[in-house]
């Protein structure tokens, strides 16, 4: 049978995250067509973990040893989120080294992890999406200019971060550079952006061998100021899967879900967040390794779909051996 590396952990504070992520795919593989391994990768090294015991992974192929027989995987399931599984550094590493993976490509994970970047690309494809300022670290900042571009509230997050850390919606003016510095401590740098008023949406996609699967939307009620880590994991936050919207408005956000899909090419299994602002859906952000655990959105919408877990990940794995 093939060898599946799900692969957990990370550099980034998503790790906590990641860790539930991989323990649910590891479960809900299809025991009959593969056999998975935990593989870790974060500070400590990178290790495969059989039976509690962690066995060092060799990174000139991605292999192990065990009374010297060696182990190959046929696939790698990135389960990270964060750096080193969403922003192309794991998926330049397999292409080097010819491993089938997952994720989509080196180039859409590194492009689709940068918030900043992105949008503006897809900015020039006819997406809607809010006004933004970028600041690098070290940078001196200008407040008063800023909100003058930006207007209050406004959110500031890193530009490469996940799962809401680091992430301020600000109200005030004299908020900004201490909102700014939060951020840094989680990315690379900071994304300030116009507050978008409205609804708050997800759709997740897939591609099967079957072709493109757009998955229900999500609408996201967070008994908070927004959808932070506490409304994402610690269920401080209504999810209504499928999400009651007017058949058109569906049908053009499911279209749009598609098209950007399409346009970055991705691959494996993503989430695309929107606000809907007078019936105009404004892209939030790209998730190319959406969570997988069981307070995630993703199996959500499967669930409501009746597409079981093992399914989804069989599909996802087949697609990713054949590319």
């Amino acid at each position: 049978m093939k060898k599946i590396a799900i692969i957990e952990g990370g550099y980034s504070h998503e790790k906590v995250v990641s860790l539930k992520s991989a323990e649910t795919v590891f479960n809900n593989i299809d025991l009959n067509l593969y056999t998975p391994f935990k593989v870790s990768i974060d500070e400590e090294g990178w290790f495969v973990l059989i039976n509690d015991k962690k066995i060092a992974i060799n990174r000139t192929d991605f292999s192990f040893e065990i009374e010297n027989k060696k182990t190959t995987f046929d696939l790698a399931f990135i389960v990270i989120h964060g750096t080193p599984g969403e922003d192309g550094k794991l998926q330049a590493y397999f292409d080097m080294i010819s491993l089938p993976y997952t994720t989509c490509g080196h180039l859409a994970s590194t492009l689709t992890f940068n918030k900043y970047v992105c949008n503006q690309f897809l900015k020039g494809f006819g997406i809607k999406v809010a006004e933004s300022v970028l600041v690098r670290k070290n940078e001196v900042i200008i407040a008063d200019e800023i909100i003058k571009k930006i207007g209050l509230p406004c959110f500031v997050k890193p530009v490469d971060g996940g799962s809401s850390f680091g992430v301020t919606k600000v109200k005030e003016v004299k908020e900004l550079e201490s909102a700014i510095k939060k951020a840094l401590e989680h990315g690379t740098q900071a994304l300030i952006e116009t507050f978008m008023q409205g609804r708050e949406v997800t759709n997740g996609i897939y591609l099967s061998k079957k072709g493109i699967k757009v998955l229900p939307i999500t609408e996201i009620i967070s008994d908070n100021e927004f959808f932070d880590f506490d409304a994402k994991y610690l269920g401080q936050s209504k999810e209504i899967t499928p999400a009651d919207l007017p058949k058109e408005l569906e049908t053009n956000i499911k279209s749009i879900t598609k098209n950007i899909y399409e346009i970055l090419d991705l691959k494996g299994i993503c989430r695309i967040d929107y606000i809907i602002i007078e019936n105009q859906p404004h892209l939030i952000e790209i998730n190319t390794v959406p969570g997988q655990s069981a307070q995630s959105l993703i199996p959500q919408m499967a669930a409501y779909e009746g597409i079981l877990l093992k399914k989804l990940f069989s599909d996802v794995i087949e697609v990713g051996l054949i590319i």
